[in-house]
């Protein structure tokens, strides 16, 4: 079967459009105009990615995007205003695996949702997937189930940017790997100049291992050079 994309966007000509232009590369596509669509849909299940318009009547897509993320860890690519760094800031916040700036050229839209889905089903990430889990400070990183277990034995759901993100730091513990390798890895593009999305997703993993972001202890800030998670780390087969 093809995977299955959502797209969420109140206007009508654009869901037309996106659903004959990504149907026609293969993907299996439904559109829905707002929140109320959105929740039906996921309800009927199936839904592989989710592309999740900001600008949305009734809950905004922030709102959607928190809640949905509380909830499970499905893919989701943010379409937000051109220029608004405040707008994908935030949605990287509530946990947007990617976003794509208003107005946009389907050929990236299409690729975006290529590679979130490739990241997603492990293609491309690093090597050593053939682990089960990471230990560290007392945590554990599922690399099956995609989740954290805290030390006091409590799930923690990630989406699917922290997750990859915390892979990531986690294969290379006590090495410190620079913002534009992240990037690189966890969003599958080049670096931008100004672009803070792994600043953003770093502070989210932080308050999710209750790492004190003044002094942290597990994720450390290297000014000018990146970001280094502190081992040790147990890896289990």
């Amino acid at each position: 079967m093809p995977e299955h994309l959502l797209v969420v966007d109140d206007d009508p000509q654009l869901r037309e459009l996106l659903a004959g232009y990504l149907g026609r590369n293969g993907y299996r596509v439904s559109t829905v105009a707002d929140g109320r669509g959105l929740w039906s849909a996921l309800d009927a299940g199936g839904v592989d990615l989710v592309i999740l318009d900001l600008m949305l009547p009734g809950d905004d897509g922030l709102v959607l995007c928190r809640n949905l993320r509380a909830r499970s860890n499905l893919p989701v690519i943010m379409l937000t205003a051109r220029g608004d760094d405040l707008d994908r800031i935030l949605g990287l916040e509530m946990g947007a695996d990617d976003y794509l700036p208003k107005p946009f050229n389907p050929r990236e839209l299409l690729a975006r949702v290529r590679g979130v889905l490739r990241r997603t089903h492990g293609n491309g990430e690093p090597a050593g997937f053939e682990l089960r889990r990471l230990r560290f400070h007392g945590w554990t990183l599922d690399l099956q189930a995609r989740h954290l277990v805290s030390p006091a034995g409590v799930v923690v759901a990630l989406s699917g940017a922290e997750f990859r993100l915390l892979r990531i730091l986690l294969e290379r513990a006590d090495r410190v790997v620079s913002r534009d390798t992240l990037i690189e890895l966890t969003q599958g593009r080049e670096a931008t100049p100004f672009d803070r999305s792994v600043d953003v997703q770093v502070s989210r993993l932080r308050r999710r291992l209750d790492d004190d972001p003044r002094e942290p202890a597990i994720i450390k800030t290297l000014r000018n050079e990146g970001y280094l998670l502190v081992g040790p780390v147990t890896r289990e087969r």
